[in-house]
């Protein structure tokens, strides 16, 4: 039987996304992929979907999606109210929507990134061997809009449990390891200290590419131009401004500013879920 999602609104802002196309950058093409990669593995995991599998990123809530044709879903990374019809379901947990029911995602009280799995994947038309809107590049499916229709795939795998014993994100302040360099040479040793002392909020300026934060002046002891070079997920890139911009899953891959620290990779998904007003702490580890 066919099944699929119909999109009745996206909320605030929602894409397709699995967990990218990596191996490609020297043709020009981004990873992008999952803000959160963790939370989407998560989800399709408590699905007994491959790890892999594309389901919706909804940032702040909003998204309402009609079922054509009864599936299992989930709700992970920013935990978002949800309803099917007029029960309510747990996020982090397994639920069932029947056939024609309509699944709303209200605001999630912390986190900024919300994702919908169903069982069976998201089957969208891959581009270049992903099912992932890069925002930045215009590749895949795109930003999603009401009346988008997205197919669900088969279902192999089998539900393992029916809940995740998971944390949300934190709404305080969030703790990120950094690895220094490969441009900190660019910077006074004040400039690292402060890095990993003093706290950056971050702004409203945020979005898939990256966030820009606020905090001490970053200060450089090299003024020249820098010659642009790559960037990777996580990388600290300071402007003249001495301000840094972090970057996120559709960041660019290549960049004239220095980068001061890169955000390990394992805590980019924690980075992701951070939202404008809440601070970010470096730790070197």
């Amino acid at each position: 039987m066919r099944r699929w999602l119909e999109v009745v609104e996206t909320g605030f802002f929602a894409t397709v996304q699995d967990l990218g196309r990596p191996g490609r950058a020297s043709l020009g093409v981004g990873t992008s992929g999952a803000a959160d990669r963790d939370a989407l593995r998560l989800g399709n995991r408590v699905l007994g979907n491959a790890e892999g599998m594309a389901g919706i990123e909804a940032t702040l809530g909003g998204l309402v999606l009609r079922f054509h044709g009864g599936a299992f879903a989930a709700v992970t990374g920013a935990p978002a109210p949800i309803s099917v019809d007029d029960r309510a379901e747990a996020p982090y947990s397994v639920f069932h929507v029947p056939d024609g029911a309509v699944v709303r995602l209200g605001a999630p009280p912390t986190g900024l990134r919300s994702y919908l799995t169903v069982r069976g994947g998201i089957d969208v038309e891959p581009v270049l061997g992903s099912r992932s809107t890069d925002t930045l590049a215009g590749l895949g499916p795109g930003t999603l809009k009401p009346g988008a229709v997205l197919p669900i795939g088969r279902s192999e795998g089998r539900i393992m449990v029916d809940a995740l014993p998971v944390a949300p994100p934190p709404g305080g302040e969030v703790e990120l390891r950094v690895l220094p360099g490969p441009r900190d040479d660019w910077f006074s040793e004040a400039a690292m200290r402060t890095l990993l002392s003093e706290p950056y909020e971050v702004t409203s300026e945020i979005d898939r590419v990256g966030m820009r934060l606020t905090g001490p002046v970053l200060e450089r002891v090299r003024t020249g131009e820098l010659a642009s070079e790559g960037m990777v997920t996580g990388a600290l890139q300071v402007p003249p401004s001495g301000m840094p911009v972090l970057f996120l899953a559709d960041h660019p891959l290549t960049g004239g500013y220095p980068v001061i620290a890169v955000v390990r990779s394992a805590d980019v998904g924690r980075a992701a879920q951070a939202r404008p007003g809440q601070l970010l702490r470096f730790r070197l580890r």
